[in-house]
């Protein structure tokens, strides 16, 4: 009687551990596949990642010293008008709470108003930046732009001590 669930692994799936420094007749005996004396053969001669054989690497040949302009890049939150087009109503005020109640920004950081999408409501803005042609999209629609840029972070001075 035949069963439809004879279950067994696919042909190469188990395959045994390999068994090594166990004599000539294994095959794997002498050397154990470390081939002839050598860096490799002896134990624990293994190398760090970026070993150059010796010679000076890479890593320490070159400078890893000089300038980043990374703490002091300016970040934008960016807004189109077209967004604030459909989200806003006529004679609201734009800024950064507004924007942020209406799901438009995500957090504190300081906003500029670009000028992609159609706009022709008469809002009265208040943020950090605006580009020039969204100033005059705006300004042709009626509204007015008021520029409030966001305050400098306060940079502590090494051995500063007076806060």
């Amino acid at each position: 009687m035949a069963h439809d669930f004879d279950l067994h692994a696919p042909v190469g799936a188990n395959k045994r551990k390999r068994i090594i420094g166990r004599g000539q007749g294994s095959g794997r005996g002498t050397t154990s596949g470390k081939g002839h004396k050598g860096q490799q053969a002896r134990s624990g001669g293994k190398t760090y990642v970026g070993f150059e054989g010796g010679q000076m690497p890479l890593y320490r040949r070159l400078a890893h010293r000089g300038f980043s302009n990374h703490p002091f890049k300016k970040e934008w939150q960016i807004v189109n008008l077209g967004e604030i087009e459909q989200r806003f109503e006529a004679a609201e005020t734009v800024d950064p709470i507004s924007l942020f109640k209406k799901g438009l920004i995500k957090n504190n950081t300081p906003v500029k108003i670009l000028a992609t999408g159609d706009f022709s409501k008469k809002l009265s803005f208040k943020v950090a930046a605006v580009s020039a042609s969204a100033k005059e999209k705006i300004e042709k629609a009626g509204g007015n732009v008021t520029v409030d840029p966001p305050a400098e972070k306060a940079r502590s001075k090494k051995g500063n001590t007076n806060g």
